[in-house]
């Protein structure tokens, strides 16, 4: 499969948002966009009022790290235009995931899961035929520029066992130096915010997360 790299603007300047997706997108694939609520993670970042001007030829994988996504689903897929994916926690979901996940199919957007680590890949195997791209966090979510754990890694391996023929993204602490583990483990789309937008020479980073 193809290596798709995901920049997070989580770690860029929003005061300059617009020349700082600028500055990455000829070297990535796809722009990923971290919501956080304050209350699923401790953090809050933006809602889909800052999203829709969210400009970019690339499409963006919004990470909704929320508490009843099911209430905004509507308001993401109408601000992130035609391409994204809307991508849901496992963990906020629960007993109606697949529900949710129906939705954002029927609103027209891709449609995603993610899990924590201490979320095991059992907890998602009876909707991974309505998923376009699983998210595996190799982190606690809610902040850039936490640890890698790499022993999330083999959850990869887990999800093609069962089958599961989609997009496997690795969020959290991805750098020049695991990428090569997180693609030889079996990911496709490798997020990462800080190592990019904190690095002096971005387009060397974004290169370097191609293994």
């Amino acid at each position: 499969m193809k290596i798709k790299i995901a920049p997070s603007i989580l770690s860029a300047d929003f005061g300059k948002l617009s020349e700082e997706i600028k500055s990455v997108e000829p070297y990535s694939d796809i722009i990923h966009v971290d919501v956080m609520d304050g209350h699923f993670v401790p953090n809050i970042s933006f809602g889909a009022p800052v999203t829709k001007w969210i400009k970019s030829d690339l499409p963006q994988d919004v990470h909704l790290m929320i508490s009843e996504p099911e209430k905004y689903l509507e308001d993401f897929v109408k601000a992130s235009g035609a391409g994204a994916r809307l991508i849901v926690h496992q963990e906020a979901c629960g007993d109606g995931l697949r529900a949710v996940l129906e939705k954002i199919r029927e609103l027209g957007a891709g449609a995603g899961v993610s899990i924590k680590p201490g979320t095991g890949v059992d907890a998602i195997k009876d909707i991974l035929d309505i998923v376009d791209i699983v998210l595996i966090m190799t982190v606690e979510p809610g902040f850039s520029g936490q640890s890698f754990m790499a022993d999330m890694l083999p959850k990869c391996g887990e999800l093609r066992d069962l089958g599961y023929e989609g997009d496997i993204c690795i969020d959290g602490g991805v750098k020049g130096e695991n990428a090569k583990a997180c693609i030889d483990a079996g990911a496709n789309v490798l997020v990462s915010a800080s190592y990019v937008f904190g690095a002096e020479d971005r387009v060397a980073a974004l290169k370097s997360l191609r293994g």
